[in-house]
């Protein structure tokens, strides 16, 4: 599983049929430099995600990926590759908390 936060939406007209009337979204991975890390530092890249729980922009979500993916989708045969199984409430390292809703 990996945390990331939304970064936006994406919009496709024209996309697969198992995919059609699905939200898609932008998100970008968070990480933590150490163990003593105060804030969670964003990663370079972003991903393509569907989200069937209607995370929002700027929320920290939970997603999966891969093989995975397919198993948190309604439809086992969706031709996807990431979707969000958890909106995050709060993110807490022990006596730090990096971020709460």
């Amino acid at each position: 599983m990996i945390l990331a936060r939304v970064e936006g939406s994406l919009v496709a007209t024209k996309k697969n049929e198992k995919i059609t009337g699905r939200k898609l979204l932008m998100v970008r991975p968070l990480l933590i430099d150490s163990p003593e890390a105060a804030e969670l530092r964003q990663g370079a890249s972003t991903l393509v995600v569907v989200d069937e729980l209607g995370a929002g922009d700027g929320e920290y979500v939970v997603i999966v990926q891969g093989s995975s993916a397919r198993l948190g989708m309604k439809d086992k045969d969706a031709p996807v590759d990431a979707v969000v199984v958890g909106i995050v409430d709060s993110v807490d390292l022990g006596k730090r908390v990096l971020y709460k809703k």
